[in-house]
């Protein structure tokens, strides 16, 4: 037998061979024998629908155990709502784990997208975490808003005031939004003390109940500029003569 007849020989019995192997690696066939009959998911989640994670990894488990695509599983189980971590193993004979783990949200961003705590944009329904501060600014620098909302969130805290805005602009310019209304212009450089010195003024600024303070500017050396807005005050209305004795009271004499 010549070279060339034994090499065609040697590779046509080497593909008889590999060829059933591939074929069940890729479920072409013998799914229906190994077939992936169990599906564990666990994880602590509470925004996570269990029925929706099996719904994603269904398409993947129907050509049997050995054809389950672990990075494709991964894959669709993270692209849902909510889902930060995804691990997927296989068990031997027929069992598929997933463990996951939600993301944490700690802001709103812009696009309507949300923040975790670690500094990661995902998507969330519309109307998730209305409650939460809003972030508007570069995407790369997702971290820096939330350790500045840290910063400033404890400054109002003591007056009874939330953060509910922070927006950092293009040129490093940050600006907050009070959840009373104030815009508070922090500009850039020595904000923190910035905030401090006005966050110290800010109960004097709001002893007069017919206005408030609605823009504070404070990019300046040595103090800031604010702009007023004034307020609706109710008067009380008038109560009824008191009644009785055949005598009178007036309100703020002695008798």
């Amino acid at each position: 037998m010549s070279a060339l007849l034994r090499i065609a020989a040697w590779t046509l019995a080497i593909g008889l061979v590999a060829l059933p192997v591939v074929a069940v690696l890729n479920g072409w066939i013998a799914g229906e024998r190994w077939p992936m009959r169990r599906l564990a998911v666990t994880g602590v989640f509470a925004q996570v629908d269990e029925a929706a994670v099996r719904e994603a990894v269904l398409p993947h488990v129907q050509r049997g155990f050995f054809a389950v695509d672990l990075e494709r599983v991964r894959a669709d189980v993270a692209a849902l709502p909510w889902v930060g971590q995804v691990e997927v193993r296989k068990r031997w004979p027929d069992r598929l784990e997933v463990s996951l783990a939600e993301h944490t949200p700690v802001a709103r961003w812009a696009d309507g997208r949300m923040l975790s705590e670690q500094g990661r944009l995902f998507a969330a329904p519309p109307g998730a975490g209305a409650e939460l501060p809003l972030f508007d600014g570069p995407e790369d620098r997702a971290g820096e808003l939330m350790s500045f909302h840290s910063l400033a969130r404890p400054l109002f805290l003591p007056l009874g005031l939330k953060v509910e805005q922070v927006r950092l602009s293009a040129r490093g310019s940050w600006e907050l939004v009070l959840d009373d209304g104030t815009r508070i212009e922090a500009g850039r450089g020595e904000t923190q003390a910035r905030l401090a010195r006005f966050a110290r003024m800010l109960p004097q600024l709001r002893q007069d109940p017919a206005r408030r303070v609605a823009r504070a500017d404070l990019r300046y050396t040595n103090g800031f500029a604010i702009t007023w807005e004034d307020v609706a005050v109710e008067s009380p209305l008038p109560g009824p003569l008191p009644q009785g004795g055949g005598g009178s009271t007036t309100e703020g004499t002695n008798t």
